[in-house]
């Protein structure tokens, strides 16, 4: 029986097969972004040939596929969503444009705020009013809302979204208004908040629940054209979607909370990071992906990464908790400019996958990363890809020189320049998710992944002051290995709105058994194995206007003094966080979060080669730009075993990377047959 895991990247879509005996087979397919399926349909088809079956007979023998798709994130980033109404409580229809009153840069005065995805016109008020205690002030006004639905069928909306004022605590009226929405315009998609996301704070909840309708039908239409296709190429198994928490879900989950797939794909990296952790024994992390497109920066300390509910995608507020994943626009396809006072700027924008760069010959013209890896001999041009898609080294040399003569500088300075400006982005990223969150990054070890991370991975590192570099053999699809990684996974969440000040001790239990009964039933659903409960709390100081999230996992739940625990978890967090604790101020329980995990086994994803006391040679030499040009060893990946050591400079190749190994930096190939980088 195989396993597949499936990821969705801007340029390739990567898949790894695992079978019973630990054998791991992985591809790589150029995506298709008009229609994500095809491509997956295409990896799988080469992946059955690595496997030397046909395709047939390797899905009719796969249990479960695991996918990470970016539908709902190129839907958000290309506005390419449904047309969506929102129907909201009469006076509230402009609270997504004041949003929370803030400005992203409240310095830039003249910076337009981010567009809504739900015009002013499409926007209903509908009478009716509940108290912040749920109870009713207005009953819902019938005519109200038909005059609504009336507007609604007039204007081709194909997606609602239905957000009342403090529907969190009593979702009466968005029921009843859903129910009539139902009857009266069948088949059109509706998300209502109090599903979604029924928390408190007003904008986070509609924002989020627009969000939700806005990305629905696309997903769902992909998740259902998919699986058509899978079950018609002979799969009889189980399809999951991997979810922006880490946990993956059938695909009615998946479609049902379509914004909680906006992080599809980096979440499947990060679960490949908490494994890699493991495997390697090394607790903190820096994961750093680079792909194509993008590169994923995120943190794992403690063996454990962090999740956060403040997510932001193409200026929309995404409410649901996620992993702390930070995306920048610098890949191996960013386009490298020069502005009117010659000034150079490599990306945001990228040649994507198609074109793509320049040497890749599908007629891009425009200078990328990849380009100046090529020119600068990093790439071997003829071996891009295990030498099936060789690279247009001359197309590579023309794009370059256009930048090189417009900054008035040589070919390989100009390459240098963009291979330097490249790396400074991605450091500045890894800043910004660590020494912004009070995180040293010399302290940890950089976890290099992604098609082309292993060409930056040790100018990156040496910026940071990070000493330590590993690369697994996965490295090229270690997402779509992640996915293999992940465990089934649904949460809920509730917003508490108590009688007194202070939550009580009975409140707390009564609260969390109802939210645990809730999600362990929605999970045994889908899953017939154990289930682990993880418990965690939303808390503020009285006169904040934020909470964090607190872990309540190992409580002694029966204690008299059960409130005063939860507490003092919350100073040591705080004071974590922020360097301070104020032990006597009053703490307010705001919103209490539980997990329903159902463990899956995995098997594949430690498998160790034999080792060897021999010396590994070089398979070639070739020309590079190490500080000045050399002729530098490269390596095949594929021959370095266990115990192996070699010092830089040196290249070492496998079919879908390329790792840089600087001069004087140390590699060590480690029991799995990974690259452990020591740099001098």
């Amino acid at each position: 029986m195989y396993r597949i895991g499936v990821d969705v990247g801007g340029t390739y879509t990567d898949l790894v097969a695992t079978d019973e005996t630990g054998r791991t087979v992985f591809a790589k397919s150029p995506s298709t972004p008009s229609d994500q399926s095809i491509g997956v349909m295409a990896g799988l088809e080469e992946l059955a040939r690595r496997l030397n079956v046909t395709r047939v007979d390797m899905l009719a023998a796969t249990d479960r596929l695991v996918h990470g798709t970016t539908v709902a994130t190129n839907a958000l980033l290309e506005r390419k969503g449904a047309r969506v109404a929102l129907l909201t409580t009469e006076g509230h229809r402009d609270v997504i444009e004041m949003r929370e009153g803030l400005k992203p840069d409240r310095y830039d005065l003249r910076s337009p705020p981010p567009e809504p995805l739900v015009p002013r016109e499409l926007r209903f008020g509908i009478r009716e009013r509940l108290r912040a205690n749920g109870e009713v002030s207005i009953p819902l006004d019938s005519r109200s809302l038909d005059n609504a639905i009336a507007g609604i069928k007039k204007s081709g909306v194909t997606s609602v979204a239905v957000c009342f004022l403090h529907a969190y605590i009593n979702s009466e009226h968005e029921s009843a208004a859903v129910k009539r929405l139902a009857q009266a315009l069948p088949g059109i998609g509706v998300s209502r908040s109090s599903d979604v996301l029924p928390q408190i704070k007003e904008y986070e909840r509609v924002s989020t629940t627009i969000v939700n309708a806005y990305v629905e039908p696309i997903v769902r239409r992909y998740l259902t054209n998919l699986e058509a296709r899978l079950t018609e190429a002979g799969f009889k198994g189980s399809l999951f979607v991997v979810l922006s928490h880490g946990g993956m879900a059938p695909v009615e989950e998946a479609s049902r909370l379509a914004a909680g797939t906006v992080l599809s794909g980096p979440a499947g990296g990060m679960s490949g990071g908490r494994r890699c952790a493991e495997l390697v024994g090394i607790p903190d992390l820096v994961p750093f992906d680079m792909g194509g497109t993008s590169t994923d920066i995120s943190l794992i300390s403690g063996g454990q990464a962090s999740l956060s509910a403040d997510g932001m995608l193409a200026g929309q507020r995404i409410a649901l908790r996620s992993l702390d994943i930070a995306s920048i626009a610098a890949g191996g396809g960013s386009i490298a400019s020069v502005d009117a006072g010659r000034t150079l700027r490599v990306g945001p924008e990228s040649a994507g996958s198609v074109p793509g760069p320049a040497c890749y010959g599908n007629g891009g013209l425009a200078a990328t990363v990849t380009d100046a890896n090529v020119v600068l001999g990093y790439l071997d041009a003829a071996a891009f890809m295990g030498g099936k898609r060789p690279l247009d080294r001359a197309a590579s040399e023309a794009a370059i020189d256009r930048v090189a003569a417009a900054l008035e500088l040589s070919r390989q300075e100009a390459a240098a320049g963009i291979y330097r400006m490249i790396n400074l982005k991605m450091a500045d990223g890894i800043r910004l998710m660590t020494l912004r969150r009070g995180v040293d990054p010399r302290k940890f070890a950089l976890l290099s992944f992604g098609g082309a991370a292993g060409l930056h991975a040790a100018e990156v590192a040496r910026e940071l002051e990070i000493k330590r570099i590993i690369v697994p053999t996965v490295a090229s699809v270690l997402s779509a290995w992640g996915m293999l990684t992940s465990d089934l996974r649904y949460e809920v969440s509730r917003t508490h709105y108590g009688a007194g000040p202070r939550i009580t001790a009975g409140e707390v239990r009564a609260l969390f058994a109802e939210l645990e009964q809730q999600a362990a039933g929605r999970l045994r659903s889908w899953f017939d194995g154990p289930i682990a409960i993880e418990r965690s709390a939303e808390m503020r100081y009285g006169e904040q206007i934020f909470e964090i999230d607190v872990s309540l996992d190992g409580l002694d739940w029966n204690a008299e003094n059960l409130v005063d625990q939860i507490e003092d978890r919350f100073h040591v967090k705080h004071e974590e966080l922020y360097t301070y604790a104020s032990r006597g101020q009053e703490v307010v329980f705001v919103n209490a979060r539980v997990a329903a995990v159902g463990a899956v086994a995995q098997r594949g994803q430690d498998t160790r080669p034999a080792p060897s006391s021999g010396v590994c040679a070089p398979r070639g030499q070739r020309q590079a730009f190490f500080g000045g040009w050399r002729e530098v060893p490269v390596y095949a990946l594929d021959d370095l075993k266990p115990g192996h050591i070699l010092v830089g400079p040196a290249i070492i190749e496998a079919e879908t990377t390329t790792v840089l190994v600087d001069t004087g930096d140390r590699v060590t190939v480690n029991a799995l047959g990974w690259l452990d980088i020591a740099l001098r």
